[in-house]
């Protein structure tokens, strides 16, 4: 699963690229869908996957290899044992949501704040979602974003990261070889694999 070039993926027209223009990008993936039907939605498909990426406590981890459920586990016991989850107390004041016009909010099908398991969505688009998490370890975005293409459609997911203190490098530093290695792009083959049934009759 490719990761992708910030060049490429800053062309798109994406909501995102103009609310987070100052907000590093660390990384962006995107996998190709081929022979979708016509109009699928961003919905649509990452709950044919089975889950809202990182959005949602029901998300069906059951559906990953082992060794990735047992990695998610992992940090979920980490992040109880030393309270890595822990929101400060400004979260509502530094949310990207504060960037958000009327008319965003407007067109957003879920409420800007809404918590989406250990995240909080900032807006969600026909095809394009924005979460957040800001805990003790970073302040961060993930957005899945949907594009039509010549045969199909193209997924694309990327991450942004503020920092939030000396802890963020290091942490980032030590999670980075999983998700760029392992998690993403087994997520993002789970994505394309089960997209076979929104595929044109």
């Amino acid at each position: 699963m490719p990761r992708i070039s910030p060049a490429e993926f800053a062309a798109l027209p994406l909501r995102v690229n103009t609310l987070l223009a100052d907000v590093p990008l660390h990384d962006v993936w995107a996998v190709d869908l081929p022979g979708l039907r016509e109009g699928v939605t961003l919905e649509e498909v990452l709950r044919r996957a089975g889950r809202d990426v990182f959005g949602s406590r029901d998300a069906k981890i059951s559906v990953l290899p082992a060794a990735l459920r047992a990695l998610f586990r992992l940090r979920l016991l980490l992040g109880r044992l030393f309270s890595l989850e822990r929101e400060p107390d400004d979260v509502g004041a530094a949310s990207f949501a504060k960037r958000l016009t009327v008319e965003d909010r407007a067109r957003s099908s879920v409420v800007s704040g809404t918590r989406a398991g250990s995240f909080h969505v900032v807006y969600r688009f026909e095809n394009e979602q924005l979460l957040e998490v800001h805990n003790r370890t970073v302040h961060a975005a993930a957005l899945s974003a949907l594009r039509k293409t010549a045969d199909g459609y193209r997924y694309y997911f990327a991450v942004y990261v503020v920092g939030v203190g000396w802890i963020t490098p290091l942490y980032m530093a030590l999670i980075d070889p999983f998700r760029r290695w392992i998690i993403y792009p087994a997520l993002l083959k789970n994505i394309r694999a089960a997209c076979t049934a929104l595929q044109q009759p």
